[in-house]
């Protein structure tokens, strides 16, 4: 009996008596012949009979690439063997054939180590082994076929300079291919960036960028990275015979019928010249809905992009999204009713209905000069790619300020950092005060894999016990990884945004010359989510994780944090007079809290049960509707909001009405005309009766 059927027979399969293998069957055959007869997929059949063999199975999906070091390709492809992880004293190998003694010898002395199997079935193994060695195998295949010509030949050259590589070596079919492979994998990865990077005398690596996060790809000789960095700098047009100066350009190709866009740009290092290429989708452009924003946010955002003139900025670091999200805004506007003209340096998508310009230096196609020639055009919204000096700043302010929408980008930490930036960039206080509409500050935090995320168990590790009590927030979730996110546990991105508007009373405070952190403070008190607190909405809803949110928001947390601590108290106004609303809210404001206005009490309702933390209700007795008195009693009758303060206004002097209103439970009760001292100190008062400081 093959001790393959024994094994099986031995853990109590079905069918084991029908079983019948030769001793001598060749062992991928014997496994094939096993698991047809007992119905079941090899990898089945292996997880099946490991206990009785004394054996873990092998978890093919999680291998360390410093264990697949120590056995050479040669030895894991003759015994179809595959390393796993490794200690310092053993090398823990996926078998299919534990009786292998030669195997299990050649390996020890490769690798140095003791061998321990695991097992696995052949064709998992093979299928490992072809993921893990293929694209070293292509390498050396390119070696061997480039320096063919050259195997005889020596060159000495100086230390630090970069090897020579020749037209003829750089369009040679093992490097187009090479580099084809490449670049095929990163859009396969959907990798943002690739970097293809020179290490010494160790040789380089290319690395991807995926999710935000850089990612090995495969390591590479120096002979290799200079020809592929060359072949690069071929598909850019750029000058492959200078290597001592930072260079830029672009290309663009087919890959699976799909058109992508490629931005070069290589720089001389000590050994040799690094290349990084930004792979861009012109035709992927998203719509806001498409983007990802959160409800509030999105809300606000179009509110912003709703405006017919002035500027309205999206900011955040370099890879933030924000280039994807200023396109999703103009794919809103753009609904063939306004003509909507762009200036970029690069266009990363191509839109229709829209009039785009590149910038070209060498023609002298600047942001400022195409944003002057725009406006000879007649545009209704101008997107200017970023304003990064003096001259673009005040045409694009100029054309704010003529009856123009301008949206741009800009590089700052929050969204009020907008205002010191354009400060800085030569605009005076009053004109950011009379053309900036509001600002948009946004970072991209990883998505947890939906395939492999799991619930929280078994308790929390030492990290995540320390992120939740630094967030104040215990999740539920948590990363696991497959082969679907490639082991990360992640997969795709979440914008995490803040929308400040710039309110009348906000103009006023960046005109005295308030601080970046004071506005900020000031957006939030009238209405904008910090960016913390947003993240911390999607790790409650399971789409991402505490790592996350202290991986891309790192300092920004802790300072929302701050903001978010000292936000002011919120004040629910009702009333129906549109102009008592806007007095009221203003004295409130000034008095530092921050107002939420309805015009009447259904909608009031609806606001509190959507959970917004409330800290005190005004609301006019004369209503439409669902009047002031009717809300009182609405509010008493519900365990959530029975001991919620609540002051009445209202233009009656009758002394039953006062009573009877303060024996359902109102907290106060004030007579119009407002006197704003008087209201403020009524309101203070009441918020300290409740015990809200």
């Amino acid at each position: 009996m093959h001790w393959l059927v024994n094994a099986a027979t031995r853990a109590g399969l079905a069918g084991t008596k029908n079983v019948t293998v030769n001793q001598g069957t060749p062992l991928g055959k014997a496994w094939e012949l096993v698991a047809r007869d007992l119905r079941m997929e090899p990898d089945t059949l292996a997880a099946k009979i490991a206990p009785v063999l004394r054996m873990k199975f092998a978890d093919l999906d999680f291998v360390e690439v410093k264990a697949r070091r120590l056995l050479p390709e040669k030895v894991a492809r003759r015994y179809n063997v595959h390393a796993l992880r490794e200690t310092d004293r053993e090398l823990f190998v996926a078998s299919s054939d534990p009786n292998n003694y030669d195997a299990e010898q050649d390996i020890a002395f490769a690798s140095g180590r003791r061998v321990v199997f695991e097992l696995a079935s052949p064709t998992a193994i093979t299928r490992a082994l072809s993921g893990a060695y293929s694209t070293d195998g292509l390498v050396e295949s390119l070696l061997h076929n480039a320096d063919a010509t050259l195997a005889d030949a020596v060159r000495v050259l100086e230390e630090d300079a970069p090897e020579e590589v020749t037209e003829q070596e750089v369009d040679s079919a093992p490097l187009v291919k090479l580099t084809n492979l490449i670049l095929s994998d990163a859009v396969q990865q959907s990798a943002s960036d690739i970097h293809i990077e020179p290490g010494g005398a160790k040789g380089g690596a290319v690395r991807f960028r995926v999710d935000g996060v850089m990612r090995q790809h495969m390591a590479l000789p120096m002979a290799a990275v200079n020809r592929i960095v060359s072949r690069i700098k071929v598909l850019g047009k750029l000058d492959i015979a200078d290597r001592m100066r930072p260079q830029d350009g672009r290309a663009r190709i087919q890959i699976a019928n799909k058109s992508y866009d490629l931005r070069i740009s290589t720089v001389p290092t000590r050994d040799a010249e690094k290349a990084v290429i930004r792979i861009l989708r012109p035709d992927s452009a998203k719509s806001l809905d498409e983007v990802g924003l959160a409800g509030p946010e999105l809300q606000r955002f179009r509110q912003l992009i709703g405006y017919r003139d002035g500027i309205v900025i999206v900011t955040g670091p370099t890879g933030s999204g924000k280039t994807t999200t200023m396109y999703a805004a103009i794919a809103d506007v753009a609904d063939g009713q306004v003509n909507v003209m762009t200036v970029e340096d690069p266009i990363e998508y191509e839109l229709p209905g829209i009039t785009q310009i590149q910038v070209e230096t060498r023609r002298n196609v600047t942001f400022a000069s195409a944003l002057r020639s725009i406006l000879r055009q007649d545009p209704d919204v101008i997107f200017v790619g970023e304003i990064r000096d003096q001259e673009t700043a005040q045409v694009a302010a100029h054309a704010a300020a003529t009856g123009h929408l301008v949206l741009a980008t800009l590089h700052t930490n929050d969204a009020m950092s907008s205002v010191s930036r354009l400060v800085d960039l030569g605009l005076d206080r009053t004109t950011v005060t009379a053309v900036l509409r509001g600002s948009l500050a946004q970072r991209l935090v990883r998505k947890l894999c939906t395939e492999c995320k799991e619930f929280i168990f078994s308790g929390y590790t030492e990290d995540e016990e320390r992120l939740a009590t630094q967030f104040g927030l215990y999740p539920t979730m948590r990363p696991a990884g497959c082969a679907s996110c490639n082991n990360t546990g992640y997969r795709g991105r979440l914008p995490i945004t803040e929308v400040a508007i710039v309110t009348p009373s906000m103009g006023e405070q960046i005109a005295a010359g308030a601080t970046a952190p004071q506005l900020q403070r000031m957006a939030v008190a009238q209405g904008m989510r910090p960016m913390r607190e947003v993240a911390l909405e999607r790790v409650r809803m399971q789409e991402t994780t505490l790592e996350e949110v202290e991986r891309v928001l790192g300092e920004v947390a802790e300072e929302a944090a701050a903001v978010s601590a000292s936000a002011p108290p919120v004040i629910l106004l009702i009333d129906d007079d549109e102009m008592l609303r806007h007095l009221a809210s203003s004295i409130l404001e000034t008095g530092g809290y921050r107002v939420i206005a309805t015009p009447d009490g259904e909608t009031a309702l609806h606001i509190l049960e959507g959970g917004e933390d409330v800290a005190l209700v005004v609301t006019d007795l004369r209503m439409p509707g669902m009047d002031g008195e009717a809300v009182l009693k609405a509010l008493r009758g519900r365990v959530g909001t029975v001991l919620m303060p609540v002051i009445v206004l209202t233009g009656s002097d009758e002394h039953d009405t006062e009573v009877r209103l303060m024996d359902a439970g109102a907290d106060d009760y004030i007579r119009k005309p407002i006197d704003p001292p008087r209201f403020l100190s009524r309101i203070k008062a009441a918020l300290r009766r409740a015990g809200v400081s």
